[in-house]
């Protein structure tokens, strides 16, 4: 039994099961305002059907997605100093059970999307492909931070649909909030491998600006996903507690650019992890209590 927990372990360390926070919440926001769109004077509270599926969907796709990077970059990753300690490189897990997290977190997703609607059934390979296509972006483009914010950023969208089995205007704009706000962390986060990638022609911001114009960039993104907030809580009829996390999230943002703004790498992790963890969880407390808590208390907002 001690050595199955040990197993079990490595493979939730494998594939860093706990930065599932940074994704999650904005999609269960996102699953809380389809469900206010769809009665907005008296929303309903979520199926615990469609919540576990859509868990089950967000958690299958990311374990899929990161097991696959990390068979795709073992090789980059052993001659990095900085990842020569993961499993793969230090033959702590097989390759075979990698691929069988790829496999299984597939078919959780393929299945969850299923349970949910038709749309979402048909989507899912789409889906699967995005977030599997990543891992290749760093060999060939500078925009590779994009492509992992497309990642991320679909999944307010497929929350979105499995609710209302619909598309709309709103969870498109937070899926490109999303993906802006992934883009600019992960340009900080890259900052770390910028002579690495350098030296074995992997492409980044930070490779092609430098880290000055990699931060910079950074920080035009946040702007934009401060104001694509805006519009997501203009065009789903927001109230005061969205506004209020908006205005904590846009302070949280300004912190994390100045702790970046120090380049020390344990800085750049705090700002990596902390920080944009936060955000997420404010903006689905934020949203959770506009949708929930009861709306004569904000008549005045």
């Amino acid at each position: 039994m001690t050595s199955l927990f040990s197993y079990l372990r490595k493979l939730s360390e494998f594939v860093k099961f706990s930065h599932t926070i940074f994704a999650l919440p904005f999609a269960l926001a996102s699953m809380l305002a389809a469900y206010n769109h769809l009665n907005y004077e008296h929303p309903s509270l979520p199926q615990w059907r469609t919540v576990m599926l859509i868990l089950l969907a967000m958690v299958g796709a990311r374990t899929a997605a990161m097991a696959f990077n990390r068979i795709v970059d073992r090789k980059f990753d052993a001659l990095n100093p900085r990842t020569a300690t993961r499993h793969l490189p230090q033959r702590q897990l097989s390759l075979f059970s990698a691929w069988l997290l790829v496999l299984l977190g597939s078919a959780a997703l393929i299945a969850a999307a299923y349970g949910l609607n038709p749309l979402c059934f048909w989507l899912s390979p789409v889906a699967l492909a995005i977030v599997l296509f990543y891992s290749f972006t760093k060999r060939f483009t500078d925009y590779s931070h994009f492509f992992l914010g497309v990642a991320l950023g679909i999944s307010p969208v497929g929350a979105w649909i499995a609710v209302t089995g619909n598309f709309h205007v709103a969870p498109i704009l937070l899926g490109l909030a999303v993906t802006l706000w992934v883009a600019g962390f992960d340009m900080i986060y890259a900052i770390q491998d910028a002579e690495f990638d350098r030296a074995h022609g992997l492409h980044s911001m930070v490779v092609r600006f430098g880290s000055y114009g990699a931060l910079t960039l950074a920080r035009i993104l946040h702007g934009f996903t401060v104001a694509l907030l805006l519009l997501f809580g203009l065009v789903s009829a927001r109230r005061g507690p969205f506004w209020t996390g908006l205005a904590v999230i846009v302070v949280m943002l300004s912190i994390e650019h100045i702790i970046a703004a120090w380049r020390s790498l344990k800085w750049v992790n705090v700002a990596f992890f902390r920080m944009n963890a936060l955000v997420s969880m404010v903006l689905f407390v934020a949203i959770a209590a506009d949708v929930y808590l009861p709306k004569r208390l904000f008549t005045w907002f």
